[in-house]
């Protein structure tokens, strides 16, 4: 659901950029009490592996495609606050080099994609993992609060082009449509998100910060009836470094943008189909580095997509990486 240039008009653009800008700027500190010398690097391959998933789009319908966003995802993994921020690069990173969603649009790609999905997703997380505080509720808590937030998104997405749009729409019809298709997205991207938490959760379960302190109280009972509540046992810690374990997570991330990418569906996403069904994607304008080799993940300079997508992935983890390690660092000198 990259929006790209010219689908709004310049107020609604500034003004996406500056919630998006206050809203990194907010994450950016909040981060610190997430980030620590295990999670730090956590997040840098949290980023890498949504930028190489987010090139897997899915068929969801006769025509039309789906990608993941990410942000519950994120969240789940490593916290809210680092979620956006592991969004938020995700999207710098395919603007910048690869055409993928506007430079204008920016801001409202991160908001819509970033702060929105995180926002909803982990609110519906937390709901549902209060309600059961059983980690085998894990799983289905984050399929149910990435499901929701996809179509929370373009909801967004359809609000604020029903403010600023470059072109008139019938809201009621293409909330309908944006909500309906990425409804099924929302399908999708609950079970990829899914999943990888509990592929994470099984291995390392002290890298999934949603499962952090979900243990029940213990109820003891005396021979009186008198019931006594005695905290839980935590879990042993696992003190093996994350060395082994981020290995293998960039492993699996290369291979799927490496190898896997070259499979993906070439229909148009959610966003594409509903702009082309409705009458606005000839809004869209060309994006300023769209004659760049990297552009299209590589179809413009003639890379294969698979070598385009490793490349993405290494400039996604230097950059994912390189501030959730500025940000520790500022943790430390803080704490200092």
């Amino acid at each position: 659901m990259h929006v790209p240039d010219g689908f709004f008009n310049a107020a609604v653009s500034i003004s996406a950029g500056v919630v998006a800008a206050a809203g990194v700027a907010v994450c950016l500190r909040g981060a610190r009490r997430e980030l620590d010398d295990r999670t730090a690097p956590m997040a840098g391959l949290v980023a890498a592996f949504i930028f190489a998933v987010q090139m897997l789009n899915f068929p969801v319908a006769a025509g039309t495609s789906g990608h993941l966003l990410g942000g519950a995802l994120a969240a789940i993994l490593v916290g809210p606050y680092t979620g956006v921020l592991c969004v938020a690069v995700v999207l710098l990173v395919q603007g910048l080099f690869f055409a993928d969603g506007g430079l204008t649009a920016l801001g409202v790609n991160i908001t819509i994609m970033g702060i929105v999905t995180v926002l909803v997703g982990w609110g519906v997380f937390r709901l549902v993992t209060r309600m059961s505080a059983n980690k085998a509720m894990i799983p289905v808590a984050a399929f149910l609060a990435a499901l929701i937030s996809v179509p929370a998104s373009a909801l967004v997405f359809t609000a604020l082009f029903a403010i600023g749009g470059t072109a008139p729409i019938e809201v009621g019809t293409v909330a309908a449509a944006m909500g309906g298709v990425h409804l099924l997205i929302g399908i999708g991207e609950g079970l990829i998100t899914a999943v990888t938490v509990g592929a994470v959760l099984a291995v390392r379960p002290d890298l999934v910060y949603g499962a952090a302190g979900l243990a029940r109280p213990l109820l003891l009972r005396g021979a009186d009836g008198t019931t006594t509540e005695v905290a839980a046992k935590p879990a042993a810690p696992v003190t093996s470094g994350v060395g082994p374990f981020l290995l293998g997570g960039l492993g699996v991330t290369a291979i799927l943008a490496g190898v896997v990418s070259f499979f993906a569906s070439a229909s148009p996403d959610g966003l594409e189909r509903v702009a082309e069904d409705k009458g606005f994607i000839d809004q869209a304008t060309d994006h300023v580095f769209g004659t760049w080799a990297l552009a299209d993940y590589g179809e413009v300079g003639g890379i294969p997509v698979g070598v385009a997508g490793i490349i993405g992935v290494g400039l996604t983890l230097l950059v994912g990486g390189g501030l959730a390690y500025a940000v520790r660092k500022r943790r430390e000198r803080v704490e200092a």
